[in-house]
């Protein structure tokens, strides 16, 4: 699987359970198990499925997860510019939203980004990644069940 990183999804919170989209949960496992490629193109399909508004909200997610694919890969000028135009599409939307505190992911996002985001021309410098850092995506309130998501990256390779 390409562009992993390694951490966790979150446990469970307190609030009433919602009936979230599998596709939305699929991704959000993917992103937080650091498979950021695989969570783009699960939550791709979600977002070519789903009308506005909420389809903006996973356009933001997909370039967030692209943005540290790339940053994980070395194209940090990419993901400069992912980390700007998905934070763009998300801050739209008030916090939280879906379930997910942006205002908290957004924060994680930019502690990740800050030695990227320092700089003027960040594909010159020598700035890796720091896995400590890399955002973990939580619901509140969390579904009853995480999906496993191998079936929607299944799905995506048909």
């Amino acid at each position: 699987m390409g562009c992993r990183h390694n951490s966790i999804y979150n446990g469970a919170m307190d609030a009433a359970p919602i009936d979230y989209d599998a596709r939305y949960l699929a991704g959000i496992v993917l992103f937080n198990r650091g498979d950021f490629f695989e969570a783009h193109e699960v939550w791709e399909a979600l977002w070519m499925d789903t009308p506005a508004p909420e389809k903006r909200f996973y356009q933001g997610l997909i370039q967030a997860a692209v943005g540290l694919c790339h940053f994980n890969n070395g194209n940090l000028r990419g993901a400069a510019k992912l980390y700007s135009s998905s934070r763009a599409y998300m801050d739209r939307y008030g916090s939280p939203f879906l379930g997910i505190d942006t205002a908290r992911f957004w924060e994680q996002m930019r502690q990740c980004f800050t030695p990227v985001l320092n700089v003027a021309d960040p594909d010159r410098h020598a700035i890796q990644l720091d896995e400590a850092l890399v955002p973990r995506i939580a619901l509140d309130p969390p579904p009853v069940e995480w999906p496993d998501p191998g079936p929607f990256l299944e799905a995506e390779e048909e």
